[in-house]
């Protein structure tokens, strides 16, 4: 056996911090009130570590790229059938892998154009009708609850490979290795710093777009006429 780097750095802080966004949007939309203004703090921060995901998918080093990992279904049947052999995310953890980013692009993005019917507005709800703010706020509140299943068959399917394939994924993504035979044994290179920078630079425009700084102000209304008292 050897050990390999698996996990690089960048993917490593984003899956954390994206861990600790997610439980700061959930904590605070329950205290709702003045904790809102938080809430669409967090929802920003998904939004930039999403942005940062997908293209670190294509720039990022070795085991972080889409094209190394996802794979159509004969590779998930193969890896059914126990006949699957790599290193990285597995077929079928691939396609969570996915979902979960699809997911929480989706929660992210529709909050941005929400309101919660009483005070407070997404950064970006001046874009649409109200009626869409309102089907878009709608479908916010009902993908919370898709988001909360997923996130916890993630979080069984590494309690399953700790415990009954004695495979520890946990400490890989706190680490960025992993022992492994040595006839796989194949570091994950590349994703250097000016794919990092690349990557940075992107997620701080989205993040920029997506909290309302680009679109401009209301005209603002035209004041009253004056009596003059003639």
């Amino acid at each position: 056996m050897t050990v390999i780097r698996l996990w690089d750095l960048p993917l490593r802080l984003f899956h954390w911090l994206l861990v600790t966004a997610v439980i700061g949007s959930v904590a605070t939309i329950k205290a709702g009130g003045d904790w809102m203004v938080w809430h669409e703090r967090f929802g920003l921060a998904v939004v930039g570590l999403l942005s940062f995901r997908i293209v670190w998918g294509f720039i990022g080093s070795r085991y972080a790229r889409f094209s190394m990992f996802v794979r159509g279904p004969g590779a998930v049947v193969r890896y059914l059938r126990g006949q699957w052999q790599g290193l990285g995310h597995n077929p079928l953890g691939a396609w969570s892998v996915l979902a979960l980013l699809g997911l929480f692009g989706f929660q992210a993005v529709s909050g941005l154009f929400a309101n919660d019917e009483i005070a407070f507005n997404g950064p970006l709800v001046p874009l649409v009708s109200s009626g869409w703010s309102d089907t878009l706020s709608s479908w916010h509140r009902q993908t919370e609850w898709y988001l909360y299943g997923l996130v916890a068959l993630h979080v069984a399917a590494v309690l399953y490979y700790k415990v009954v394939r004695k495979d520890n994924l946990l400490k890989p993504m706190i680490t960025g290795r992993k022992v492994v035979p040595p006839e796989v044994a194949v570091d994950g290179t590349g994703g250097g710093p000016v794919a990092l920078v690349v990557a940075l630079a992107v997620a701080a425009v989205v993040v920029v777009a997506a909290s309302g700084e680009l679109i401009p102000p209301a005209p603002a209304p035209e004041p009253p006429p004056q009596n003059l008292g003639w």
